[in-house]
């Protein structure tokens, strides 16, 4: 960074700015004769009659502070900061910053979704929930509403019956745990298929012994039937 210093000569006024251990910016201003005006140095006596500030900051703000030391800063300061990119301009290559550059992927990041556990139906209205006498859940619904599995899996077996069950498929979970789909009007997948909780497995109907059209499931743990709400999320 540039610094100066001040001289003083008779009838003048010398400015010396350093921009580099090689090059120095002399300014000088001479007094026209005949003008009159206020002083650049102060008078001692006034500065030790202000209370403000130690004497030299005092000495130094006064001189700063003066119009003609404005005039003179104001008006060559475009030429300290030309000579300064000039000289900045002419050091070795090797002393400049080459920019940085960023470089942006374009590449697309694919976001899929799962669902873990899922009700088979939407929405998913309670007719009758689990008991001694009834080892499943019925849901409400209307023929040709679609039916999904509870949990990923693979279907492991697919009946087609005018008694119990009706239409039932039977899909095989991980954990030694298994679903089945009854009363349908619909199959739509085959034994061996694997599906999740997206799969359309076939349509809620009025098939086997049924009163109404609904969708019966029951889930098994290790052969024996748990509650399916031990499973599904409660709302």
């Amino acid at each position: 960074m540039p610094s100066f210093r001040l001289g003083n000569l008779p009838n003048m006024l010398q400015i010396s700015l350093n921009l580099s251990p090689k090059h120095r910016l002399d300014l000088k201003l001479v007094k026209k004769r005949g003008e009159v005006g206020e002083g650049i140095f102060p008078d001692i006596s006034e500065l030790r009659r202000a209370r403000r500030g130690h004497k030299f900051s005092r000495f130094f703000r006064h001189i700063f502070e003066h119009k003609n030391i404005k005039k003179i800063l104001g008006s060559n300061l475009a030429l300290v900061v030309l000579a300064s990119s000039t000289l900045t301009g002419s050091t070795s290559a090797q002393d400049t910053l080459e920019p940085e550059s960023t470089v942006i992927s374009n590449q697309e990041v694919h976001i899929t979704t799962q669902r873990s556990v899922a009700y088979p139906v939407d929405p998913a209205i309670v007719n009758q929930g689990y008991h001694f006498a009834h080892p499943g859940v019925d849901f409400e619904g209307v023929t040709g509403d679609p039916v999904n599995p509870i949990l990923a899996g693979v279907v492991e077996r697919i009946d087609h019956s005018k008694f119990a069950l009706g239409n039932a498929v039977l899909v095989r979970h991980s954990g030694e745990l298994s679903s089945i789909y009854a009363h349908l009007s619909k199959i739509d997948v085959e034994e061996g298929q694997a599906v999740t909780t997206y799969t359309k497995i076939g349509e809620v109907g009025t098939s086997g012994r049924a009163f109404g059209d609904h969708l019966h499931i029951e889930v098994y743990q290790n052969g024996h039937t748990i509650n399916p709400f031990t499973v599904l999320p409660r709302n």
